[in-house]
């Protein structure tokens, strides 16, 4: 077995968790990847995520800024969340549960030869010559800054249909997963994980049309047009910057991510929402 640890940069908190799992993965005789920011807290040798894509799983320490971070490194690794606040929707586990929560797939792992994992969808940006790294929250294609008098303006098409056009600060395309972060404060509706949809958005539109919600196969296109620049951002990290006017299409990505360890109750972790 091998297991990698990514944990929360600059957290000591993140830091002690993780020389703790270190420990008990030594203990279960199971080699062990720590990411480099964390190492170096912990004066060993460390890696970038991405080269932890061959470990049968990936315990990410933090919240859920640090899970996307993980996602975007370990790509279809199953990765198991330890959430060092409230236990969110892609963070199952709390740091007390930690230890026998790894323990446990471990020992699922030897058992059945498998890591228990839900894979969840995600959804990529491309444009004529690029493509940004796959999302598993939400893409937005903005204006060059938001509020008044910015923005740019936008048309939207589902299989080339048109949905909805004019004015606004952008767009924003989600995943059921992303529906409770981004999505929820631009107003867009919440989508049970269980559905194969896109969330689509409009942020502060001039005439906005109500949220859409689609197929999970359908191709969006959004073309952006007067505005100097726009950008297009994958949760909120990646970010490309695009010359209007110009067209971006979002679809689903080939490779969904995987959440290793036990479900979360959707309903339950609804509660915690703000």
């Amino acid at each position: 077995m091998d297991v990698g640890i990514v944990a929360q940069k600059d957290n000591a908190r993140a830091a002690n968790l993780a020389d703790e799992l270190i420990e008990t993965l030594r203990e279960e005789e199971t080699a062990v990847q720590v990411d480099e920011a964390t190492a170096e807290a912990l004066s060993m040798a460390g890696v970038e995520p991405s080269a932890m894509r061959e470990c049968d799983f990936v315990v990410s320490i933090g919240g859920d800024g640090t899970f996307l971070y993980t996602a975007r490194g370990v790509g279809a690794t199953p990765i198991l969340g330890v959430n060092l606040g409230e236990v969110g929707f892609l963070n199952a586990v709390s740091p007390s549960d930690a230890v026998s929560a790894v323990r446990e797939e471990l020992a699922y792992a030897r058992r059945t030869g498998t890591v228990r994992s839900r894979s969840v969808p995600r959804i990529e940006a491309r444009g004529e010559d690029w493509t940004l790294s796959p999302a598993l929250n939400e893409v937005v294609i903005q204006g060059p800054q938001r509020g008044h008098g910015q923005g740019c303006t936008i048309e939207v098409r589902v299989d080339g249909s048109l949905y909805t056009g004019g004015h606004a600060d952008g767009v924003l395309l989600s995943t059921p997963t992303g529906s409770t972060a981004y999505n929820l404060s631009e107003g867009g509706p919440l989508v049970h994980p269980d559905i194969p949809g896109i969330v689509v958005t409009e942020m502060c539109a001039t005439e906005a049309m109500p949220s859409l919600v689609v197929g999970a196969d359908r191709t969006l296109s959004v073309r952006v047009d007067d505005a100097e620049y726009a950008y297009v951002i994958s949760d909120g990290k990646q970010q490309r910057a695009v010359e209007p006017p110009t067209r971006v299409e979002v679809g689903l990505a080939e490779e969904p991510a995987h959440i290793a360890g036990p479900p979360v109750d959707f309903f339950e972790a609804l509660g915690k929402l703000d």
